[in-house]
C-alpha cells in the first residue's frame, strides 16, 4: 500500500535495526482517516472469506481493528492483556512474549465472545517474530473457531515471524512489509 510506505519513510523513526517506530500515525497518536483507509484495505483484501469478527489483542491494534470491523460490518474483539476480574466464567487463553517489551503477557477473551461457528480474521499493527499473532491463532483454535487469516499493517520480513507462520499454513496480508532497516534507511520488499 503506497500511503503507508510513504508515510513510514516521512514520519517512521528506526531505532537499532530491529524496532520502527510509527506512534505518530499508527500505534500512539492515531491518524483516524488513514487508519480508516488501512480498515478498507484489509476488509478489499478479506472480501468474500465469511468474516464473522475480527480479533486483535490490545492496544495498539484496536483501532485498526475497529476500522477493520466497520468496513466488514463485523463485531471486533480484542484480547485483553490481563484477565480482568469482570471476565468471569470461561476464557481462552495464551502467553505471548512481546520483544519490544522484553516480557511474557497472557492474553485472554472471554470464551463467549469466540464460538464455533465464527470465522475469524486477525488484525494487528506489526508482525515481527510472530509470538502476538500465533497466540492469537492459539486463541480462534481454542473456540473451535475458523481462521480466515490475518491483516498486518507493517511486517518486518527480516524477523521470519511472517515466514514461519506461512508456512504452517496461514494466509497472511501485510500492507507494508519491510526486508530491511537501519537508522534512515528502509528497504520494502
Amino acid at each position: 500500500m503506497q500511503e503507508l510506505r510513504d508515510r513510514i519513510l516521512a514520519e517512521g523513526v528506526v531505532v537499532g535495526s530491529e524496532v520502527l517506530k510509527v506512534d505518530s500515525f499508527l500505534n500512539h497518536q492515531i491518524d483516524p482517516a488513514f487508519t480508516m483507509h488501512l480498515g478498507q484495505e484489509f476488509a478489499r483484501r478479506f472480501a468474500g472469506s465469511g468474516v464473522t469478527k475480527v480479533l486483535t489483542v490490545e492496544a495498539s491494534g484496536i483501532a485498526i481493528a475497529l476500522a477493520v470491523g466497520l468496513a466488514l460490518s463485523v463485531p471486533v474483539v480484542f484480547a485483553k492483556k490481563k484477565q480482568a476480574l469482570t471476565q468471569q466464567g470461561d476464557c481462552y487463553s495464551a502467553e505471548v512474549f512481546s520483544f519490544t517489551r522484553r516480557e511474557a503477557t497472557l492474553i485472554v477473551v472471554t470464551a463467549r465472545y469466540l464460538s464455533a461457528g465464527d470465522t475469524i480474521l486477525i488484525i494487528d499493527d506489526f508482525l515481527a517474530h510472530g509470538e502476538a499473532l500465533r497466540g492469537l491463532v492459539s486463541l480462534v483454535h481454542q473456540a473451535g473457531a475458523k481462521l480466515v487469516g490475518a491483516g498486518i499493517v507493517i511486517e518486518k520480513c527480516f524477523q521470519r515471524g511472517g515466514d514461519n507462520l506461512r508456512a504452517e499454513g496461514l494466509r497472511i496480508e501485510s500492507l507494508a512489509a519491510i526486508e530491511s532497516m537501519e537508522p534512515g534507511v528502509i528497504h520494502f520488499a
